[in-house]
């Protein structure tokens, strides 16, 4: 008897698999939070230089602001640079200290960076990280023009943690069990979310982020499995839509708490404090029964078992449950070899798959954190463009679970990436003064966007063998947090072009969408069980698609 079949005994999904995925929803709410925090933490308001002797009486502030600051080429004024002195305007008399017309430098005038500081303009934001005035120099905040690439860099410091949080998470988890790391999991974001709110410094902000992007990443590691083990086969697609509704959830909660809360340390601090009733609710999560026949835990796993048989209600006969049962489940879970990141390229066609899985995923972390971090250039102002993308994901659910359906695996996922480069490249044509258009397209890059995040985990879990499963998941899932560390630093491309960090995304989610093409399908075809499986091009069946097991839809 292996674990399927005693999990049929005391009920695959009942009350108790319920509990569990209501149990485990909270990170899942969270994780979007932060990962997209940035949208509001490290957000730039209007900026100018700091300007010396400003008049009291504004009422001629424009041509003040005229005779220090030059303009941009777009016919803006400078954000970044003042003049050197102050310049003498047609029918004015403002003079800047000490200027007089003897000393009105010739030809072009000198400009110079802002050497007081900037003002910002507070209507929207009361203070981001962009805005933080330094208590002294050598903790210098103000992260604007020469310093706006390290604004940027803060969100991919952060998915670099997540990056290297996930692979550390998931040996310790098969080490220590499920349930222990994710203690250490909210334990650790809550107290380095903390530390990040009290940051004094950038570098002392950067490490903390850091620190929680890897602590957050336990979340993504663990979440998964610890609901998927309680769950049999049939109503593992049930359960992955149900939850992934609670990421989109979270990205509209978001929104809400970003518009209550305009300063980022309250913000952070809002954000992190749900780790509290998140430690609280361990109490009731179930260790995995699974991981704790693998580790000869029997009396442990009989007691979880007599639980969840308990709750659901399933008559259990003495025989199911016997010491003699679960020990011969443990030892068939311990004799299955641990597979390895090389098992999946040591054969032609499983490394084939490999390969354009790596790129696809790629493809999809990079275009949708690169279009969800991208709020510029819109009409709407940032909180209502943060909840409309956040509902927009909805019915990008909805039309992957019919286009799945109907046109396959494959085409879905190409048509998702190439729909998403398509919005995402029109906005390059599209002229400044259309925001509505932009702001359409944008969303339409979203709405594309995750809908090729959620193909994603359902393709790719189909396409890998049963005993490679977990880990081809694990590989593409850590290819894919590289694109989503790397799209925040790609937008520093605008100081190029300013187009460029558009063509960026569009472009690589172009290039995944033909790489999607060669995959093959899998709509209607028997899963793979064996290496041996894959190498054969498992043939169609008559398997429902309703049977096919689908991994967590989660971002």
């Amino acid at each position: 008897m292996g674990f399927e079949e005693l999990l049929d005994k005391v009920g695959g999904f009942g009350p108790f698999q319920l509990r569990n995925v209501a149990l485990l929803a909270l990170p899942r709410v969270l994780l979007p939070m932060h990962f997209l925090l940035p949208i509001f933490l490290a957000a730039v308001p209007a900026h100018r230089c700091a300007l010396p002797g400003a008049p009291d009486n504004f009422s001629n502030e424009d041509a003040w602001l005229e005779a220090h600051l030059p303009r941009e080429p777009d016919g803006r004024l400078s954000a970044c640079l003042r003049f050197t002195h102050p310049q003498a305007l047609p029918n004015s008399t403002l003079w800047g200290e000490g200027q007089n017309s003897g000393e009105q430098p010739e030809g072009e005038p000198s400009t110079v960076p802002c050497p007081q500081g900037w003002e910002y303009n507070h209507s929207e934001f009361s203070s981001t990280i962009a805005t933080e005035a330094p208590p002294c120099l050598f903790l210098q905040w103000d992260l604007v023009c020469e310093q706006k690439g390290l604004n940027k860099a803060i969100s991919t410091f952060f998915f670099a943690g997540v990056l290297v949080g996930a692979v550390v998470y998931g040996y310790l988890s098969d080490r220590f069990g499920r349930r222990r790391l994710l203690l250490v999991a909210y334990v650790s974001s809550l107290v380095l979310g903390l530390a990040s709110a009290a940051s004094v410094s950038y570098i002392m902000f950067a490490i903390t982020r850091t620190l929680t992007g890897m602590a957050l990443a336990g979340f993504t590691i663990i979440v998964m499995p610890l609901e998927l083990e309680w769950l049999d086969v049939r109503h593992r697609t049930v359960a992955g839509v149900l939850s992934s509704t609670f990421w989109t959830g979270g990205v509209m909660l978001l929104a809400l708490i970003g518009y209550l809360i305009r300063d980022w340390r309250w913000l952070l601090l809002t954000v992190t404090l749900p780790c509290v009733p998140g430690i609280l609710t361990l109490w009731w999560v179930p260790e995995s029964a699974r991981w704790l026949l693998t580790q000869g835990r029997v009396e442990e796993a009989h007691r979880y078992l007599l639980r969840c048989a308990r709750l659901n209600g399933p008559p259990v006969g003495e025989d199911s449950l016997s010491r003699e049962a679960l020990n011969k489940v443990a030892a068939a879970e311990r004799m299955v070899r641990r597979p390895s990141y090389l098992d999946l390229f040591r054969t032609p066609r499983l490394r084939y798959i490999s390969l354009c899985c790596m790129v696809v995923w790629f493809g999809v972390n990079f275009s949708y954190y690169g279009v969800s971090l991208d709020l510029s250039g819109l009409g709407l102002n940032v909180y209502l463009t943060q909840l409309v993308f956040g509902a927009v994901e909805l019915p990008s659910k909805l039309l992957v679970y019919l286009s799945v359906r109907h046109a396959g695996r494959r085409l879905t996922m190409a048509g998702t990436l190439l729909g998403a480069a398509l919005a995402v490249g029109l906005r390059i044509l599209v002229s400044p003064e259309m925001k509505s258009w932009s702001t359409a397209l944008a969303v339409m890059g979203k709405a594309f966007s995750e809908a090729a995040f959620t193909t994603a985990y359902l393709f790719t879990s189909e396409l890998y063998p049963t005993v490679l499963r977990q880990t081809g998941m694990g590989l593409t899932a850590l290819v894919g947090r590289l694109g989503g560390s790397l799209a925040p630093l790609a937008a520093l491309l605008d100081g190029v072009w300013l187009s460029l960090p558009k063509l960026a995304y569009g472009g690589i989610a172009l290039l995944a969408a033909c790489t999607a093409l060669l995959l093959p399908e899998t709509k209607q075809a028997q899963l793979p069980e064996t290496i041996q499986d894959v190498e054969r091009k498992s043939a169609p069946s008559s398997l429902q698609e309703e049977e096919m097991p689908m991994k967590q839809v989660q971002d």
